[in-house]
């Protein structure tokens, strides 16, 4: 079972762009917030070939990898067509300006 875990202020993740939180059971966790300030968080690896998703382009809800270009779905983690693959897609929300990620203890 997850916990809801405060991890950042809203204000501390550029828009449209991401910050990485570290946590001691997972690997480094990539928290986007899009345009509209809406809070989204993945495991900080593309699924293609390991790239780190935390330096990629955010546009609308999806996020490219800088390697390669995949394209990321940051509402589940799924690569778009014609590429297959998921990034691991950690359940994220947003109370009064906090950023909160659905941790295991």
């Amino acid at each position: 079972m997850a916990d809801w875990i405060a991890v950042c202020a809203l204000a501390d993740i550029p828009a449209q762009g991401s910050r990485i939180i570290k946590h001691r059971a997972a690997e480094d966790i990539a928290v986007f917030r899009t345009r509209g300030d809406e809070v989204f968080a993945l495991f900080d690896r593309c699924p293609h070939k390991g790239g780190p998703l935390s330096q990629g382009l955010v546009h609308g809800k999806t996020v490219t990898c800088p390697l390669h270009n995949w394209v990321i779905a940051l509402d589940s983690g799924e690569a778009q067509a014609p590429d297959i693959g998921c990034a691991h897609h950690i359940p994220a929300r947003l109370e009064a300006g906090v950023v909160y990620l659905a941790l295991a203890g």
